[in-house]
């Protein structure tokens, strides 16, 4: 297509759940619904249009040994692009990824910094490691470098207790969230476990990543105050494998994690018919490959909540939570057109037919 080709996507256009239009046009890399007066050549795509997909929680340009270099970043996020994720949110990396934002044909990333855990408590060369003491000015650090967001590391296994634990004070975590608030950055936690939720919520954290430790006691209270989650199940779903390997040394840490993993349908849907926001994340970049977005979405409808619901976790309700636009008059043409209807089956989320960044076709 060249700079002045128009693109017209006709077909079934899912400008919201239940909002649906025959066509839209594509000038010059924006969206519009007007049928252009005069225009050069014309590309014509047929389909189901979707906003792009989003990750909410990916790591470009992250493996499990840490920082990787910029081409590696690049096929990161090219995969991810050409699976129909347009839209990342990166929850954690020590990679400085701001290169990609002069590039249109990589996903738009919105990021969080880098991770800050506690001393020896997180994955080697990943986070910040730094003590309660130091919370705030770290926080206030990643706000300053982030894209509106902070990522804490809510907790991890503690050696000495061969669990996992908690990893920061109550009064730590007030402190550095009121700080993020003031300097306009939401903040996010990891956590896998019960223990650190509660401060958490009452501290006024925005969002917890994974939220496998979530029980009838501290279900309400995120629903109560809004707290937004983004369980991973891909990633959860490697839970009996890293038990297994840890058991020798850790035996109450593997038996920990394996009830997580045996209660996280549950949990996912206990929280999502509690009325907390839940939206689609795939943890990749750390052990996991890009591109799950759309197996993320086929495991929360696993879990019990409706097709449509978690389709709009990946596209309407994603970007309205994160700021972005959808396919309304003059926003960014960034979509993705599929060959039958995803609300009908979610697992045609995994073959797109065509991808549209900033107005250009590229897969």
């Amino acid at each position: 297509m060249t700079d002045r080709a128009v693109l017209h996507v006709k077909g079934r256009v899912l400008v919201g759940p239940e909002e649906i239009r025959d066509e839209l046009w594509v000038v010059d890399g924006r969206i519009t619904y007007d049928r252009p007066v005069s225009a050069g050549d014309i590309r014509t795509v047929e389909g189901w249009a979707l906003p792009g997909l989003v990750d909410a929680h990916c790591h470009v340009g992250l493996d499990q040994h840490g920082a990787v270099p910029r081409d590696v970043a690049e096929k990161q996020a090219l995969t991810d692009r050409d699976a129909g994720t347009l839209l990342i949110r990166d929850a954690g990396s020590p990679s400085d990824t701001r290169w990609t934002d002069d590039r249109e044909d990589l996903p738009k990333i919105i990021r969080a910094g880098r991770h800050i855990a506690r001393t020896r408590r997180y994955i080697r060369n990943y986070a910040w490691e730094i003590e309660p003491e130091d919370l705030v000015a770290y926080v206030a650090q990643e706000a300053r470098r982030g894209d509106g967001w902070v990522k804490l590391v809510g907790d991890w296994i503690d050696r000495d207790l061969g669990d996992l634990a908690a990893c920061w004070p109550r009064g730590a975590v007030e402190a550095a969230i009121a700080e993020a608030h003031r300097l306009g950055a939401r903040v996010t936690a990891h956590c896998f476990a019960e223990d650190s939720l509660r401060d958490l919520v009452e501290a006024g954290i925005d969002c917890v990543e994974h939220a496998t430790g979530l029980t009838d006691d501290t279900i309400p209270l995120f629903a109560e105050r809004g707290v937004a989650i983004v369980p991973t199940l891909v990633n959860i779903a490697t839970f009996p494998r890293l038990a297994d390997g840890g058991e020798a040394k850790f035996p109450r840490w593997s038996d920990h994690m394996r009830r997580l993993h045996a209660r996280r349908y549950d949990t996912v849907r206990n929280a999502y018919d509690a009325g907390i926001p839940v939206y689609v994340g795939t943890d990749a970049g750390g052990s996991l490959p890009h591109g799950l977005a759309a197996a993320e979405v086929a495991e929360l409808v696993t879990a019990g909540i409706p097709p449509v619901r978690a389709l709009a976790a990946t596209t309407w309700a994603a970007r309205e939570w994160l700021g972005r636009p959808g396919l309304t008059e003059g926003a960014p043409a960034d979509l993705v057109v599929y060959e039958t209807d995803p609300r009908a089956d979610v697992r045609v989320l995994g073959a797109p037919r065509r991808v549209v960044l900033n107005g250009r076709v590229v897969g």
